[in-house]
Protein backbone atom coordinates (compact mmCIF):
# COMPACT_ATOMS: atom_id res chain seq x y z
CA UNK A 1 0.00 0.00 0.00
CA UNK A 2 1.60 2.88 -1.41
CA UNK A 3 1.81 6.20 1.11
CA UNK A 4 -0.01 9.79 0.13
CA UNK A 5 2.05 11.77 -2.17
CA UNK A 6 3.18 15.01 -0.11
CA UNK A 7 5.40 17.76 -0.67
CA UNK A 8 8.75 15.57 0.93
CA UNK A 9 8.17 12.77 -1.41
CA UNK A 10 6.45 14.10 -4.70
CA UNK A 11 8.13 12.50 -7.63
CA UNK A 12 7.87 15.68 -9.36
CA UNK A 13 8.42 18.74 -7.65
CA UNK A 14 8.30 21.04 -10.32
CA UNK A 15 4.48 20.32 -11.10
CA UNK A 16 3.93 21.45 -7.54
CA UNK A 17 5.34 24.51 -8.17
CA UNK A 18 3.76 24.99 -11.61
CA UNK A 19 0.32 24.52 -9.92
CA UNK A 20 0.80 27.41 -7.42
CA UNK A 21 2.44 29.51 -10.11
CA UNK A 22 -1.70 28.70 -12.39
CA UNK A 23 -3.11 29.26 -9.28
CA UNK A 24 -1.69 32.89 -8.16
CA UNK A 25 -2.51 33.57 -12.13
CA UNK A 26 -5.83 32.61 -11.38
CA UNK A 27 -5.71 34.76 -7.92
CA UNK A 28 -4.38 37.99 -9.79
CA UNK A 29 -7.45 37.33 -12.54
CA UNK A 30 -9.92 37.44 -9.79
CA UNK A 31 -8.84 40.96 -8.16
CA UNK A 32 -7.98 42.54 -11.67
CA UNK A 33 -10.99 44.36 -12.11
CA UNK A 34 -13.62 43.93 -15.30
CA UNK A 35 -14.39 46.70 -17.60
CA UNK A 36 -17.93 45.87 -17.35
CA UNK A 37 -19.08 44.03 -14.48
CA UNK A 38 -17.63 44.32 -10.99
CA UNK A 39 -17.17 41.74 -7.79
CA UNK A 40 -18.28 42.58 -4.36
CA UNK A 41 -15.61 42.15 -1.29
CA UNK A 42 -17.45 39.30 -0.41
CA UNK A 43 -17.28 37.21 -3.40
CA UNK A 44 -13.47 38.23 -4.21
CA UNK A 45 -12.83 37.02 -0.62
CA UNK A 46 -14.79 33.75 -1.15
CA UNK A 47 -13.33 33.13 -4.69
CA UNK A 48 -9.86 33.70 -3.13
CA UNK A 49 -10.07 31.28 0.11
CA UNK A 50 -11.66 28.54 -2.80
CA UNK A 51 -8.59 29.14 -4.55
CA UNK A 52 -6.68 28.58 -1.40
CA UNK A 53 -8.03 25.61 -0.32
CA UNK A 54 -8.06 23.94 -3.99
CA UNK A 55 -4.27 25.08 -3.70
CA UNK A 56 -3.94 23.48 0.18
CA UNK A 57 -5.23 20.34 -1.26
CA UNK A 58 -2.54 19.83 -3.57
CA UNK A 59 0.18 19.54 -0.54
CA UNK A 60 -1.00 15.48 -0.11
CA UNK A 61 -2.70 13.78 -2.79
CA UNK A 62 -4.13 10.19 -1.62
CA UNK A 63 -2.89 7.19 -3.47
CA UNK A 64 -4.13 4.46 -1.42
CA UNK A 65 -7.69 3.83 -0.85
CA UNK A 66 -10.20 4.25 -3.78
CA UNK A 67 -12.91 5.69 -1.68
CA UNK A 68 -10.85 8.53 -0.24
CA UNK A 69 -9.79 9.39 -3.55
CA UNK A 70 -13.08 9.98 -4.95
CA UNK A 71 -14.12 12.26 -2.09
CA UNK A 72 -11.28 14.10 -2.73
CA UNK A 73 -11.53 14.35 -6.22
CA UNK A 74 -15.41 15.12 -5.69
CA UNK A 75 -14.25 17.96 -3.51
CA UNK A 76 -11.73 19.61 -5.89
CA UNK A 77 -14.27 19.71 -8.86
CA UNK A 78 -17.00 21.29 -6.22
CA UNK A 79 -14.33 24.00 -5.70
CA UNK A 80 -14.14 24.36 -9.14
CA UNK A 81 -17.54 24.62 -9.77
CA UNK A 82 -18.14 27.02 -6.96
CA UNK A 83 -14.75 29.10 -8.43
CA UNK A 84 -16.52 29.36 -11.95
CA UNK A 85 -20.32 30.01 -11.66
CA UNK A 86 -20.51 31.68 -8.34
CA UNK A 87 -20.09 34.84 -9.53
CA UNK A 88 -20.76 37.35 -12.33
CA UNK A 89 -17.45 38.21 -13.74
CA UNK A 90 -16.45 36.35 -16.30
CA UNK A 91 -14.36 33.71 -15.33
CA UNK A 92 -13.20 32.06 -18.39
CA UNK A 93 -9.64 34.50 -18.16
CA UNK A 94 -8.59 31.95 -15.21
CA UNK A 95 -11.16 28.72 -15.06
CA UNK A 96 -9.19 26.80 -17.40
CA UNK A 97 -6.43 26.50 -15.59
CA UNK A 98 -7.96 25.09 -12.61
CA UNK A 99 -8.89 21.67 -15.01
CA UNK A 100 -5.77 21.70 -16.03
CA UNK A 101 -4.14 21.08 -12.18
CA UNK A 102 -6.96 18.60 -11.49
CA UNK A 103 -5.99 16.72 -14.72
CA UNK A 104 -2.47 16.55 -13.50
CA UNK A 105 -3.59 15.33 -10.11
CA UNK A 106 -5.88 13.36 -11.09
CA UNK A 107 -2.59 11.21 -13.26
CA UNK A 108 -0.65 10.71 -9.45
CA UNK A 109 -4.29 9.26 -7.95
CA UNK A 110 -6.01 7.11 -10.81
CA UNK A 111 -5.06 5.08 -13.13
CA UNK A 112 -6.04 5.39 -16.92
CA UNK A 113 -9.56 4.80 -16.67
CA UNK A 114 -9.93 7.48 -14.14
CA UNK A 115 -7.83 9.98 -15.55
CA UNK A 116 -9.79 9.59 -18.69
CA UNK A 117 -12.99 10.32 -16.79
CA UNK A 118 -11.45 13.38 -14.93
CA UNK A 119 -10.34 14.62 -18.23
CA UNK A 120 -13.66 13.98 -20.17
CA UNK A 121 -15.29 15.74 -16.90
CA UNK A 122 -12.75 18.76 -17.31
CA UNK A 123 -13.91 19.11 -20.66
CA UNK A 124 -17.56 19.18 -19.77
CA UNK A 125 -17.46 21.67 -17.13
CA UNK A 126 -15.05 23.82 -19.47
CA UNK A 127 -18.10 23.19 -21.77
CA UNK A 128 -20.81 24.24 -19.78
CA UNK A 129 -19.02 27.33 -18.18
CA UNK A 130 -17.98 28.69 -21.99
CA UNK A 131 -21.63 27.88 -22.44
CA UNK A 132 -22.50 30.73 -20.29
CA UNK A 133 -20.40 33.77 -21.49
CA UNK A 134 -22.20 36.10 -23.73
CA UNK A 135 -21.11 39.40 -25.18
CA UNK A 136 -21.20 42.09 -23.12
CA UNK A 137 -24.09 44.26 -22.67
CA UNK A 138 -24.26 47.54 -24.90
CA UNK A 139 -26.85 49.61 -25.42
CA UNK A 140 -27.03 49.11 -28.94
CA UNK A 141 -27.97 45.84 -30.68
CA UNK A 142 -24.77 43.75 -31.71
CA UNK A 143 -24.49 43.13 -35.47
CA UNK A 144 -24.88 38.96 -36.75
CA UNK A 145 -21.06 39.26 -37.60
CA UNK A 146 -20.24 39.98 -34.52
CA UNK A 147 -21.91 37.26 -32.64
CA UNK A 148 -20.65 35.00 -35.40
CA UNK A 149 -17.33 36.14 -34.45
CA UNK A 150 -17.45 35.13 -30.97
CA UNK A 151 -19.39 32.17 -31.37
CA UNK A 152 -16.05 31.47 -33.80
CA UNK A 153 -13.74 32.24 -30.98
CA UNK A 154 -15.63 30.08 -28.04
CA UNK A 155 -15.31 27.57 -30.72
CA UNK A 156 -11.75 27.92 -31.26
CA UNK A 157 -11.08 28.55 -27.42
CA UNK A 158 -13.07 24.79 -26.44
CA UNK A 159 -10.87 23.60 -29.31
CA UNK A 160 -7.46 24.78 -27.86
CA UNK A 161 -8.70 23.99 -24.43
CA UNK A 162 -9.47 20.14 -25.40
CA UNK A 163 -5.71 19.45 -27.33
CA UNK A 164 -4.25 21.55 -23.93
CA UNK A 165 -6.33 18.47 -21.81
CA UNK A 166 -5.23 16.00 -24.37
CA UNK A 167 -1.56 17.25 -24.27
CA UNK A 168 -1.44 17.36 -20.68
CA UNK A 169 -3.01 13.58 -20.18
CA UNK A 170 -0.28 12.02 -22.87
CA UNK A 171 2.72 14.30 -20.89
CA UNK A 172 1.88 12.61 -17.55
CA UNK A 173 1.47 9.01 -18.84
CA UNK A 174 4.95 9.76 -20.25
CA UNK A 175 6.17 11.39 -17.35
CA UNK A 176 4.87 8.42 -14.79
CA UNK A 177 5.40 5.65 -17.53
CA UNK A 178 9.42 6.58 -17.49
CA UNK A 179 9.28 7.40 -13.94
CA UNK A 180 7.68 3.64 -13.38
CA UNK A 181 10.04 2.26 -15.69
CA UNK A 182 13.43 4.02 -14.11
CA UNK A 183 11.78 2.70 -10.44
CA UNK A 184 11.78 -0.52 -11.98
CA UNK A 185 15.20 -0.70 -13.53
CA UNK A 186 16.54 0.32 -10.12
CA UNK A 187 15.28 -2.29 -8.42
CA UNK A 188 15.91 -4.70 -11.41
CA UNK A 189 19.46 -3.41 -11.16
CA UNK A 190 19.58 -3.70 -7.34
CA UNK A 191 18.51 -7.62 -7.67
CA UNK A 192 20.87 -8.25 -10.10
CA UNK A 193 23.95 -6.35 -8.05
CA UNK A 194 22.88 -8.56 -5.28
CA UNK A 195 22.75 -11.79 -7.02
CA UNK A 196 26.25 -10.48 -8.69
CA UNK A 197 27.62 -10.69 -5.39
CA UNK A 198 26.18 -13.32 -4.73
CA UNK A 199 27.90 -15.24 -7.33
CA UNK A 200 30.96 -13.81 -6.99
CA UNK A 201 31.03 -14.85 -2.88
CA UNK A 202 29.80 -18.64 -4.41
CA UNK A 203 32.77 -18.31 -6.98
CA UNK A 204 35.07 -17.18 -4.45
CA UNK A 205 34.03 -20.32 -2.10
CA UNK A 206 34.47 -23.02 -4.64
CA UNK A 207 37.92 -21.50 -5.48
CA UNK A 208 39.15 -21.31 -2.18
CA UNK A 209 37.98 -24.78 -1.79
CA UNK A 210 39.42 -25.54 -5.04
CA UNK A 211 43.07 -24.03 -3.94
CA UNK A 212 42.70 -25.88 -0.93
CA UNK A 213 42.39 -29.36 -2.24
CA UNK A 214 45.55 -28.89 -4.65
CA UNK A 215 47.32 -27.87 -1.69
CA UNK A 216 46.24 -30.79 0.06
CA UNK A 217 47.28 -32.86 -3.63
CA UNK A 218 50.04 -31.77 -4.47
CA UNK A 219 51.50 -30.14 -1.48
CA UNK A 220 50.61 -32.54 1.23
CA UNK A 221 52.07 -35.11 -1.02
CA UNK A 222 55.15 -33.35 -1.46
CA UNK A 223 55.76 -33.08 1.94
CA UNK A 224 54.42 -36.64 3.07
CA UNK A 225 56.99 -37.97 1.08
CA UNK A 226 59.90 -35.34 1.89
CA UNK A 227 59.61 -36.65 5.17
CA UNK A 228 59.86 -40.20 4.74
CA UNK A 229 63.02 -39.28 2.63
CA UNK A 230 64.47 -37.03 5.74
CA UNK A 231 63.70 -40.35 8.13
CA UNK A 232 65.36 -42.61 5.52
CA UNK A 233 68.26 -40.65 5.37
CA UNK A 234 68.61 -39.80 9.11
CA UNK A 235 68.26 -43.51 9.53
CA UNK A 236 71.38 -44.35 7.28
CA UNK A 237 73.41 -41.69 8.17
CA UNK A 238 75.87 -43.40 10.18
CA UNK A 239 75.61 -46.87 8.68
CA UNK A 240 75.57 -45.96 5.35
CA UNK A 241 76.24 -42.07 4.44
CA UNK A 242 76.29 -42.65 0.74
CA UNK A 243 72.94 -44.38 0.02
CA UNK A 244 71.89 -41.03 3.05
CA UNK A 245 72.78 -38.61 0.01
CA UNK A 246 70.75 -40.42 -1.98
CA UNK A 247 67.59 -40.04 -0.19
CA UNK A 248 68.68 -36.10 1.09
CA UNK A 249 69.19 -35.13 -2.88
CA UNK A 250 65.78 -36.70 -3.34
CA UNK A 251 64.65 -35.01 -0.11
CA UNK A 252 65.85 -31.66 -1.80
CA UNK A 253 64.02 -32.17 -5.16
CA UNK A 254 60.72 -32.77 -3.09
CA UNK A 255 61.16 -29.30 -1.22
CA UNK A 256 61.79 -27.63 -4.29
CA UNK A 257 58.37 -29.29 -5.85
CA UNK A 258 56.56 -27.89 -2.44
CA UNK A 259 58.02 -24.57 -3.03
CA UNK A 260 57.02 -24.86 -6.53
CA UNK A 261 53.44 -25.66 -5.53
CA UNK A 262 53.62 -23.23 -2.84
CA UNK A 263 53.83 -20.36 -5.41
CA UNK A 264 51.32 -21.77 -7.63
CA UNK A 265 48.55 -21.59 -5.19
CA UNK A 266 49.55 -18.17 -3.78
CA UNK A 267 49.90 -16.98 -7.59
CA UNK A 268 46.20 -18.11 -8.23
CA UNK A 269 44.86 -16.39 -5.45
CA UNK A 270 45.94 -13.11 -7.15
CA UNK A 271 42.80 -10.95 -7.85
CA UNK A 272 44.13 -10.00 -11.06
CA UNK A 273 46.25 -12.80 -12.67
CA UNK A 274 46.85 -11.51 -16.05
CA UNK A 275 48.77 -8.68 -13.95
CA UNK A 276 48.12 -5.91 -16.58
CA UNK A 277 49.09 -8.07 -19.21
CA UNK A 278 47.67 -8.85 -22.74
CA UNK A 279 46.12 -12.38 -22.64
CA UNK A 280 48.70 -13.76 -25.46
CA UNK A 281 51.22 -12.90 -22.89
CA UNK A 282 49.71 -14.65 -20.36
CA UNK A 283 49.16 -17.58 -22.13
CA UNK A 284 52.73 -17.51 -23.62
CA UNK A 285 54.13 -17.44 -19.88
CA UNK A 286 51.86 -20.01 -18.85
CA UNK A 287 53.55 -22.27 -21.49
CA UNK A 288 57.01 -21.47 -20.66
CA UNK A 289 56.21 -22.36 -16.86
CA UNK A 290 54.82 -25.97 -18.36
CA UNK A 291 58.48 -26.14 -20.20
CA UNK A 292 60.34 -25.07 -17.16
CA UNK A 293 58.55 -27.91 -15.08
CA UNK A 294 57.97 -30.78 -17.37
CA UNK A 295 60.19 -29.85 -20.65
CA UNK A 296 57.17 -29.60 -23.13
CA UNK A 297 56.72 -26.62 -24.60
CA UNK A 298 53.05 -26.45 -25.76
CA UNK A 299 52.52 -25.28 -29.63
CA UNK A 300 50.52 -22.44 -29.64
CA UNK A 301 48.54 -21.36 -31.56
CA UNK A 302 46.83 -17.31 -30.89
CA UNK A 303 44.82 -15.60 -33.43
CA UNK A 304 42.80 -12.79 -31.69
CA UNK A 305 40.60 -10.42 -33.80
CA UNK A 306 40.52 -7.84 -31.50
CA UNK A 307 40.90 -7.01 -27.95
CA UNK A 308 39.24 -9.08 -25.29
CA UNK A 309 37.91 -7.88 -22.27
CA UNK A 310 38.28 -8.67 -18.44
CA UNK A 311 35.37 -10.01 -18.26
CA UNK A 312 36.03 -13.26 -20.83
CA UNK A 313 40.06 -13.04 -20.77
CA UNK A 314 40.88 -14.11 -17.14
CA UNK A 315 38.49 -16.82 -17.05
CA UNK A 316 39.98 -18.09 -20.16
CA UNK A 317 43.40 -17.39 -18.28
CA UNK A 318 41.83 -19.38 -15.41
CA UNK A 319 40.67 -22.73 -17.95
CA UNK A 320 43.89 -22.73 -19.45
CA UNK A 321 46.08 -22.45 -16.19
CA UNK A 322 43.91 -25.25 -14.82
CA UNK A 323 44.42 -27.79 -18.26
CA UNK A 324 48.46 -27.32 -18.10
CA UNK A 325 48.23 -28.16 -14.49
CA UNK A 326 45.95 -31.01 -14.74
CA UNK A 327 48.53 -32.34 -17.87
CA UNK A 328 51.75 -31.36 -16.28
CA UNK A 329 50.15 -33.56 -12.59
CA UNK A 330 48.45 -36.69 -14.70
CA UNK A 331 48.68 -36.41 -18.35
CA UNK A 332 52.66 -37.76 -18.99
CA UNK A 333 52.15 -36.37 -22.65
CA UNK A 334 54.47 -35.52 -24.50
CA UNK A 335 52.90 -32.95 -26.67
CA UNK A 336 50.68 -30.02 -26.06
CA UNK A 337 48.14 -28.12 -28.45
CA UNK A 338 46.65 -24.93 -27.59
CA UNK A 339 44.72 -22.19 -30.29
CA UNK A 340 42.70 -19.60 -29.30
CA UNK A 341 40.86 -18.07 -32.48
CA UNK A 342 38.38 -15.54 -32.72
CA UNK A 343 35.50 -14.44 -35.22
CA UNK A 344 33.36 -11.76 -35.06
CA UNK A 345 30.82 -13.11 -32.79
CA UNK A 346 32.71 -16.34 -30.74
CA UNK A 347 35.66 -17.41 -29.30
CA UNK A 348 37.14 -20.57 -29.97
CA UNK A 349 39.48 -22.38 -27.54
CA UNK A 350 41.23 -25.96 -28.09
CA UNK A 351 43.72 -27.82 -25.81
CA UNK A 352 44.57 -31.11 -26.76
CA UNK A 353 47.47 -33.56 -25.33
CA UNK A 354 48.56 -37.02 -26.11
CA UNK A 355 49.12 -37.81 -22.40
CA UNK A 356 47.39 -41.60 -21.22
CA UNK A 357 43.94 -40.10 -20.93
CA UNK A 358 40.97 -40.92 -18.59
CA UNK A 359 38.19 -42.03 -18.06
CA UNK A 360 35.26 -39.96 -18.31
CA UNK A 361 32.98 -41.94 -16.28
CA UNK A 362 35.16 -42.85 -13.63
CA UNK A 363 36.84 -39.55 -12.98
CA UNK A 364 34.67 -38.65 -9.87
CA UNK A 365 37.56 -36.31 -8.45
CA UNK A 366 37.41 -33.78 -11.43
CA UNK A 367 36.87 -30.80 -9.25
CA UNK A 368 39.42 -28.94 -11.66
CA UNK A 369 37.48 -30.29 -14.68
CA UNK A 370 34.13 -29.13 -13.05
CA UNK A 371 35.77 -25.36 -12.34
CA UNK A 372 36.25 -25.13 -16.11
CA UNK A 373 32.94 -26.02 -16.94
CA UNK A 374 31.40 -23.48 -14.31
CA UNK A 375 33.83 -20.51 -15.65
CA UNK A 376 32.36 -21.87 -19.40
CA UNK A 377 28.65 -21.71 -18.63
CA UNK A 378 28.74 -18.28 -16.40
CA UNK A 379 29.91 -16.53 -19.45
CA UNK A 380 26.51 -18.08 -21.93
CA UNK A 381 29.31 -20.25 -23.31
CA UNK A 382 29.84 -24.16 -24.29
CA UNK A 383 32.61 -26.38 -22.43
CA UNK A 384 33.23 -29.73 -23.95
CA UNK A 385 35.75 -32.69 -22.86
CA UNK A 386 36.54 -35.96 -24.57
CA UNK A 387 39.16 -38.36 -23.39
CA UNK A 388 39.52 -42.04 -23.14
CA UNK A 389 42.37 -44.21 -21.98
CA UNK A 390 45.80 -44.49 -23.86
CA UNK A 391 44.30 -41.62 -26.66
CA UNK A 392 44.87 -38.52 -24.42
CA UNK A 393 42.32 -35.45 -23.69
CA UNK A 394 41.00 -32.85 -26.09
CA UNK A 395 38.97 -29.43 -24.04
CA UNK A 396 36.85 -27.79 -26.41
CA UNK A 397 35.46 -24.23 -25.22
CA UNK A 398 33.25 -21.80 -27.24
CA UNK A 399 32.45 -18.40 -25.73
CA UNK A 400 30.02 -15.95 -27.61
CA UNK A 401 31.58 -12.65 -27.83
CA UNK A 402 28.69 -9.96 -28.44
CA UNK A 403 27.85 -9.26 -25.07
CA UNK A 404 32.04 -8.78 -24.15
CA UNK A 405 33.68 -6.99 -27.10
CA UNK A 406 35.14 -3.93 -26.30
Amino acid sequence: MSRPINISNHPFRFLLYLEWVLLIISAFAVLIPSHFQRFNNQSIELTILSLLIFGLMGLSLPTNNKKIKVIYTIIEVILILFISFYNTKPSGRFFPFLYLVLVTRSCFIFQMQGRLIITALSFILFMVSLSQRKPPRVSVQIAPFIQERFLFYNFVVALLFGLALVFVLMLMNTILSERKSRDELAIANEKLRQYALKIENQATLEERNRIAREIHDSLGHSLTALNLQLETAQKLWQSNPEKAQTFLARAKELGSKALQDVRQSVSTMRSHPLQEQSLEKAITNLAENMQRTTGILPMLKINLAYPISAEISTPIYRIIQESFTNICKYAQATKVKLELTTTDTTLYLLIEDNGKGFDLGQNTTGFGQQSMRDRTLALGGKFNINSTPGSGCQIKVEIPLLRYRQ
